[in-house]
């Protein structure tokens, strides 16, 4: 089997400069081989690289909910797995769908919104979609497979070169933190990493670029801490350059301020194996790929650089979060102090015996899909040196990691996520249900397909040793994703359950979910709210804000602990609302209390200019847009609430000339508003409009201007095309949602047509 563990040794083309790395060529000797390298070799050739693979033979499978891509190779298999409407859509093929009708008003444009979008419903009854945008992503997996031996096909191999070599910034060749990111050391490091190990030779002109970019930066000894950890993991850096995890911190008593389960869950859940490898300094087998990074990724001599010394040398670019004193000063610590002197092995054992303890809870609860794939590529190395090559466990872990691979036009790469499948498909409810189309014979079979899937994915039951593993309540709720993922979210929870009332409550449509079912996912939901009143979206905030004194991924923000988010207070709220509606009397007072002081926090949030910050989508649209459903929920709108009119202002003050609003991510790092250079974005501009009509806003006119530009980018066949990214994670790493310019245009739009039946705008 071909794969991509190349033992082959890099060339060198260039003209040497005095240190080798002056411009991006490389000089080196030839590295003398250890007496284990020719047996090494043969496992490890290298991959048979092509240009392009046939897009035609890839297909997505749906498994009730689970996707994984597939290369079919076989001419046989092809006539009997044709290619779906959505696999061509995904990869960026001709559909083949019809043109249709020329919307004459805007209840037309969500007709043919549902037509083209309908297409994309998979078997299990829910849409997939990408979930890019990180370039951390993809390093972890790719580098999880080289160390742990994992053969990686030629297609696989060839559709990550593409998909990298597509997403290398066009003007220095680097890559970001994210794909709309300037060049960092971290994205730059890691995944020139990944390219090596898929076979792309070093003298590659992209390979040349990178590495001077690279170079220019400072190289890899000035990566943050992640890029640190995964390289040393690789042996390309010595674990010296690693600041400390120590597993010892998990044996804190729960009483303690600092102590992990205070964290966010995924700060804790990457921390937790990190901080096993970190403490057995486990190295993959050398090869001469791990030879030529050792010589490509640095401005120094190998063999010169002082790894302790440069613990916490970062390039200002990756700096977004700076160390605090307080970190540094327990770095040192534990480096010079703790470490060599103080710890004793006794303890040593019985926190790398808890850590791992807790990595197999984790594994248990999620059937090794995991949190996501950061920490599932992390725990996958965490049983491969526990458990050894062959255990169920790793074999697990590798088929797992399939689930966050995905495949587009520019080629393979990993997702934020094992999917976004329950979130979206909520989404399409509300959008049809806001259009007043659930009740239309056309489009009740998709509609009871979507309500099947999150019938099938609401979670039954609580984790497995929840205390234990500091694991939220969870009974009645639904995840980002699927089931199989496990961990619920309030905002999650409650878009999916106000999509299943929705329809539940509309004639014709199945009884799925008995009340019961609906009472647990509801006496789930009233478990989140922080003493603030707001909530927060794994969980409620457990630690103070005081913990990201001791953040240390540097590239994020706000990371440490859970904050009040008004885009999830919000959908809390409004879920309670529309139960409550319908069952009165289940718990009324404690309803009733949560949206009190829910509200109230949503209004606290408020920020002077009249707008909201948003945590995960861009920015202050998108949060601004729920802030005002919160408000409308109890009754304030425009006329009557002056917060609801500072927020319409607020908005209203942003519309650009042809209609739209268009904000970029850079609001998102500076905490202010900024507009995206492209000009203006469907997206951005349906978030605004449903913000306006949820308030009532009374001047129809700019409302109007909104729902034509939507109109107007709306393509023949019912689509809208992709335009800038919508979602942010951490205030500093963007994320993809392709599926929003369908779901909360086709909202936009239905609001419009219901609110306004007789205008047709165009």
């Amino acid at each position: 089997m071909v794969t991509t563990r190349s033992g082959s040794s890099a060339r060198a083309n260039g003209t040497p400069q005095s240190n080798g790395k002056a411009n991006g060529t490389i000089s080196r000797k030839q590295p003398n081989k250890r007496t284990s390298d020719d047996k090494l070799e043969t496992i490890t050739k290298r991959p048979r690289l092509e240009e392009k693979t046939d897009l035609t033979r890839w297909r997505m499978l749906d498994e009730k909910g689970r996707h994984t891509w597939h290369y079919l190779e076989d001419d046989e298999a092809i006539k009997r797995w044709p290619q779906s409407c959505a696999d061509k859509w995904y990869l960026g093929l001709d559909t083949g769908l019809p043109t249709l009708p020329k919307p004459k008003k805007p209840l037309d444009s969500v007709v043919n919104g549902l037509t083209f979008f309908e297409k994309l419903q998979l078997p299990s009854g829910q849409w997939g979609c990408e979930y890019g945008g990180p370039m951390f992503l993809l390093p972890g997996v790719v580098i999880t497979w080289y160390v742990t031996k994992t053969p990686i096909p030629w297609y696989v191999a060839t559709e990550i070169k593409n998909y990298l070599f597509a997403r290398a910034n066009p003007e220095d060749g680097g890559w970001g933190l994210h794909i709309e990111g300037e060049s960092t050391v971290f994205g730059t490091s890691l995944n020139y990493t990944v390219l090596r190990i898929v076979g792309v030779d070093p003298e590659h002109p992209v390979m040349v670029k990178a590495r001077a970019t690279l170079h220019k930066l400072g190289g890899a000894t000035f990566a943050p801490h992640w890029a640190k950890f995964w390289l040393s993991v690789l042996g390309v850096c010595k674990w010296d350059i690693v600041n400390p995890v120590p597993p010892e911190i998990w044996l804190l008593p729960d009483w303690v301020p600092i102590a992990p389960w205070r964290w966010w869950i995924h700060m804790r859940q990457v921390f937790l194996p990190m901080s096993y490898i970190y403490e057995k300094k486990w190295t993959c087998e050398e090869t001469d790929i791990i030879r030529g990074l050792r010589d490509e990724l640095f401005v120094e001599q190998w063999e010169k650089i002082d790894w302790l010394g440069n613990r916490n040398s970062i390039c200002p670019v990756d700096n977004y979060h700076p160390k605090s004193w307080l970190l540094n000063t327990v770095n040192w610590v534990l480096v010079h102090i703790w470490n060599p002197y103080l710890r004793p092995n006794g303890l040593a054992q019985k926190a790398e015996d808890w850590v791992s303890k807790l990595v197999d809870m984790e594994d248990e609860n999620t059937d090794y899909a995991d949190l996501a794939p950061v920490n599932a590529a992390m725990n996958t190395i965490v049983c491969y040196i526990r458990d050894g090559p062959g255990a169920y466990s790793v074999r697990r872990h590798i088929e797992r990691l399939d689930d966050a691979m995905w495949v587009n036009h520019e080629g393979m790469f990993c997702n934020g996520t094992n999917g976004v499948q329950c979130w979206d498909t909520s989404f399409l409810i509300q959008a049809a249900t806001d259009a007043g189309l659930e009740k239309d014979p056309r489009w009740k079979p998709m509609l009871t397909k979507a309500l099947k899937f999150l019938d099938d994915q609401q979670i039954r039951e609580n984790c497995k040793d929840q205390k234990t593993c500091y694991r939220q309540q969870r009974k009645g709720a639904w995840a980002f994703s699927t089931r199989d993922q496990g961990y619920a979210v309030c905002d999650c929870i409650s878009e999916a359950l106000k999509s299943v009332i929705l329809l539940q409550k509309t004639p014709g449509y199945p009884q799925l979910l008995e009340d019961q079912r609906i009472f647990d996912a509801i006496d789930t939901l009233l478990t989140y709210q922080n003493k603030s009143g707001a909530c927060s979206s794994y969980e409620p905030t457990r630690g103070s804000e005081l913990l990201e004194m001791l953040n240390a991924a540097e590239v994020f923000g706000k990371i440490m602990v859970e904050y009040d988010y008004v885009e999830c207070t919000t959908a809390v709220v409004t879920a309670l609302m529309l139960f409550q509606k319908h069952w009165p009397d289940y718990r009324p007072q404690e309803i009733k209390s949560f949206i009190g002081r829910s509200v109230k926090a949503v209004k606290r949030l408020q920020r002077p200019d009249g707008s909201w910050y948003g945590n995960w989508a861009i920015c202050f649209t998108y949060a601004t847009m729920f802030a005002l459903e919160s408000l409308k929920s109890i009754g304030e709108t425009y006329n009557n609430s002056s917060y609801s009119k500072r927020g319409c202002d607020f908005l209203i003050s942003k519309q650009r000339e042809d209609g739209g609003w268009s904000e970029s991510y850079r609001s998102c790092e500076k905490m202010m508003y900024i507009e995206h250079h492209t000009g203006s974005q469907v997206v951005m501009t349906a978030w605004a409009l449903i913000g306006l009509m949820k308030a009532d806003y009374p001047d129809i006119e700019p409302l109007k201007k909104g729902i034509k530009l939507i109109m107007d980018r709306q393509q023949p066949n019912g689509e809208w095309k992709q335009e800038a990214i919508e979602g942010v994670f951490n205030k500093s790493c963007m994320i993809s949602y392709p599926n929003y310019k369908f779901t909360f245009t086709m909202k936009a739009l239905g609001m419009f047509a219901q609110k306004y039946p007789n205008e047709t705008v165009i």
